[in-house]
């Protein structure tokens, strides 16, 4: 652990130590170059319909001279040279007004806005290279700058050169990559690390959080800081804004305000500080700065009141010079690796900051660059990081989680597994009990009812021999019967009534009854299974029986035909028939009820010489 933070450190000193190299990172003449920088200019300066003329040195910063206040100035410089050159020549210059116009001689060059619409476009952030045309160029040149400037938009003018293309070119090459095209690299890097961070906010939860269930907000501190950093860089790349100024200086502002309340709040849940009464202050001041932030942008930018804004930049600073300087404190005193990591990146954005305060406030470099934006990206690459430490440890306990989950899965199936041949065995053995009731049951209605009718036949006296004899044979055609069901198919009809015609024939030709079979083969019926092919069994058998036993019948049809809607079941004879009307009694009550258990309609017909008993199967 000590090794990894002396790595750190040290590549933390190269870093700062390459930055420094930054404080003379100016434009500097190469030796021998025929370029030449113009610093003095005679300065027409228009203030409030007020014009003031003088001579002044380059580089002039019309928020620093005229604070508060918008307005024009022309700026007249002239410069010699010892013969006419042959090759293309060129004027650089690093920064000038918001709206320009460049004079050569008396010929316009370059023109980028409109000079008299105030906070109007702005052109004067980025470095102009302006190439001048063959022939222009004398011996003697008089070059004038026409600026439009807008209060609080750092208008004004910086030395300019005048050179040879390639050399000029150079020199301007060097500060367009600093200021446009690294600031377009930071923008986009912003953008990648807070889109990044956002999408895992929206898509991840917090697992170390047992309590509830709710997204990280490390992810969020992070996305927001990098998206509002990037509106905060690039800024400096927008010519035409969508809002007019002065409102559009107060999204800049705002964005900045932003980012640092985000950073805070990221540091102290790196630092696990945010439920500390500290951790709470630093969240509730950053939050009243951000509050602040807008009003007192509308106040400088507004209303000419640039110190309001000067005041709210240095209460920001400040609070981040001492929320960075305890944070330090503690990473020094061994913290976590994500700690350390910040830490690096506070110290290097102090180092910078107090670059850039040299640069632009103690030392009046108008035109140079603000290296901020650059080492803002550490902070970056440390969101970045921890943002991908962080993601990879949920990972690893989300594949702890589904590891754990897996193992009890496999545990619960092998639970299920043994509980489901448990119910398996369990429901044979019901099955096998549920056939044991039935068999007993069917015995108990059909041959157990027939013997006890036999014994009080017996015990009575008064049956006749034949009486008897007719009740046994019921009796022993039922318990075939009963045997020959367990065997039938299920659904096939025509099988059962063949079943019945084999068993109960030979009682009809003793009993003189001729029987007429006109059954045609029919397919199964799928409402029937084996407990349905029962119920009909013995339906069809108590209407046989009655024929046998009460109908006095001579002729006995037995019909069936595939109906429209199911199966017709038709039993005739031409007996002395009964009256339907009448109460039913026990064999037609039981008819009945079975009739229902199978959803078949049962219908009776009955007259002297004809009786029909039809079941309509569905």
């Amino acid at each position: 652990m000590a090794e990894g933070r002396g790595w750190s450190w040290r590549w933390l000193v190269w870093i700062i130590l390459c930055l420094a190299g930054s404080l003379h990172a100016d434009e500097r003449q190469a030796p021998g170059s025929p370029d030449m920088e113009l610093h003095e200019a005679q300065a027409t300066v228009e203030v409030n319909g007020r014009t003031e003329q003088r001579r002044l040195s380059l580089p002039y910063h019309w928020d620093r001279n005229n604070p508060g206040r918008a307005g024009r100035a022309t700026f007249d410089m002239v410069f010699t040279l010892p013969e006419v050159p042959r090759e293309s020549w060129s004027l650089y210059l690093p920064r000038l007004g918001n709206a320009y116009e460049v004079w050569l001689n008396g010929a316009l060059v370059q023109r980028e806005g409109d000079l008299l619409q105030d906070n109007g476009s702005d052109y004067g952030q980025v470095p102009r290279l302006v190439p001048l045309p063959p022939g222009l160029l004398q011996r003697s040149n008089a070059l004038q700058v026409r600026i439009r400037a807008d209060m609080g938009r750092r208008g004004g003018l910086s030395t300019v050169w005048v050179g040879p293309h390639e050399s000029v070119g150079a020199l301007y090459a060097r500060s367009y990559g600093w200021r446009v095209t690294g600031s377009l690299i930071v923008v986009g890097f912003s953008l990648t690390v807070g889109l990044l961070s956002m999408s895992l906010w929206a898509t991840q939860t917090d697992l170390s959080n047992t309590v509830r269930q709710q997204r990280d907000p490390l992810y969020l501190y992070a996305g927001l800081a990098e998206l509002f950093w990037a509106v905060r860089v690039g800024d400096a790349l927008i010519v035409s804004p969508p809002l007019a100024w002065p409102w559009w200086g107060v999204v800049p502002v705002v964005a900045l305000s932003v980012w640092g309340w985000s950073m805070g709040l990221f540091c102290l849940d790196v630092a696990r500080w945010q439920h500390r009464p500290a951790g709470r202050f630093m969240a509730a001041w950053l939050l009243a700065l951000l509050v602040a932030s807008g009003p007192m942008a509308v106040w400088a930018l507004g209303f000419g009141q640039p110190l309001a804004l000067t005041a709210w930049y240095a209460c920001l600073g400040l609070s981040f010079l001492l929320f960075g300087a305890v944070f330090l404190v503690q990473a020094l005193r061994g913290a976590s690796l994500p700690h350390r990591v910040v830490a690096l990146a506070v110290l290097l954005n102090v180092v910078v900051g107090f670059r850039d305060l040299y640069v632009f406030r103690i030392n009046p470099t108008y035109a140079d660059s603000s290296l901020m934006r650059y080492s803002s990206v550490v902070f970056g690459l440390a969101l970045g990081y921890i943002v991908i430490e962080r993601f990879r440890q949920v990972s690893a306990q989300a594949r702890d989680l589904v590891n754990n989950l897996a193992a009890r899965v496999q545990e619960k199936e092998r639970e299920l597994a043994g509980t489901y041949q448990q119910v398996e065995q369990l429901a044979r053995e019901q099955e096998r009990a549920f056939e044991r009731t039935r068999i007993l049951r069917d015995m108990h209605d059909g041959v157990g009812a027939h013997i006890s009718s036999a014994i009080r036949q017996l015990q009575s006296g008064r049956a006749s021999p034949q009486e008897l004899l007719q009740t046994l044979r019921d009796s022993m055609d039922q318990l075939k019967l009963s045997i020959d069901a367990l065997n039938l198919p299920p659904g096939d009809v025509t099988a059962l009534l063949a079943n019945l015609r084999y068993r109960l024939e030979p009682r009809f030709q003793a009993s003189d009854i001729a029987l007429r079979w006109a059954v045609e083969l029919i397919e199964p019926v799928p409402s029937l299974d084996a407990s349905g092919m029962r119920q009909l069994q013995f339906m069809v058998f108590e209407a046989l029986s009655n024929v046998l036993q009460h109908a006095q019948a001579t002729e006995l049809c037995i019909e069936a035909v595939a109906a429209e809607r199911g199966v017709r079941l038709r039993i005739v004879d031409n007996g002395r028939g009964f009256d339907a009307t009448l109460p039913w009694r026990k064999g037609l009550l039981a008819l009945r009820e079975r009739a229902h258990a199978i959803g078949a309609l049962l219908s009776l017909h009955s007259e002297p010489g004809r009786t029909v008993v039809e079941i309509h199967l569905p």
